[in-house]
């Protein structure tokens, strides 16, 4: 088995009476880039937060390196390497774009300290120029590159990006794509979630699809581009 990170076995996660998760497994192995699809509605999100231990499942398993994490706080969760970059952003308005990436500044769990101060600034060049502005200052696309510096200052083995360029004009979103090439190319394992399909198979290695809380389908992007009929009954395109 590959170095697996983060792994999740038969999860039946609900809202109240609602029954989203129907069984999903799910993991995530060292140095991969997966991307989680499926339309509006369909638990992805709802994935990501029973991941990160934000919602508990009712049933089934998470384990990060081996160690299980159900019932566990999400606080928890990140200390064991895993940053997630939740839709809707999070920043902290009334802090300065340094005084959001320094707060937030660790080794990662093996002592690493890759991911710098100076480092995420030269990946993130508009922050750079926006260091003393307050986080509620920023156009959304700039607060989505703080939210995923910061996390990156965090030096995580795995990266959850919800989201990743919602609402986000293409110049911004083009952006936000190369740095999910940069972070894959640095060697931490990343998640993303996004409706942009030829962008996100064009930085995963793997992908997983969603309908109605139930993997539909698990394969390289290379197979689901290679499989329209997929892509038009399960994302709509």
């Amino acid at each position: 088995m590959a170095d697996r990170i983060l792994s999740a076995r038969g999860l039946q996660t609900y809202y109240g009476a609602s029954h989203i998760l129907r069984g999903v497994d799910f993991h995530v192995d060292r140095g991969e880039t997966i991307g989680l699809m499926g339309r509006n509605g369909m638990g992805k999100s709802t994935l990501l937060k029973t991941l990160m231990g934000i919602v508990r499942p009712r049933a089934g398993t998470v384990e990060v390196k081996g160690r299980d994490m159900v019932g566990r706080p999400a606080y928890e969760v990140a200390q064991l390497g895993i940053a997630y970059v939740p839709e809707g952003r999070g920043i902290f308005g009334n802090l300065s774009v340094r005084e959001n990436l320094v707060m937030a500044a660790r080794a990662g769990t093996d002592g690493r300290r890759d991911w710098t101060y100076e480092r995420v600034l030269d990946t993130f060049p508009r922050l750079k120029e926006r260091l003393n502005h307050g986080g509620q200052q920023l156009s959304g696309g700039e607060q989505q590159m703080l939210t995923i510096g910061r996390a990156l200052m965090t030096n995580p083995d795995v990266l959850i990006l919800d989201e990743a360029t919602e609402g986000l004009a293409p110049l911004i979103a083009r952006e936000i794509w190369r740095i999910c090439g940069v972070i894959r190319d640095s060697g931490i394992s990343s998640v993303i979630v996004d409706k942009a399909w030829k962008h996100v198979t064009q930085v995963t290695d793997r992908n997983v699809i969603l309908v109605k809380g139930e993997v539909v389908f698990q394969g390289s992007s290379a197979e689901l581009q290679s499989r329209p009929e997929l892509l038009d009954q399960y994302l709509g395109v």
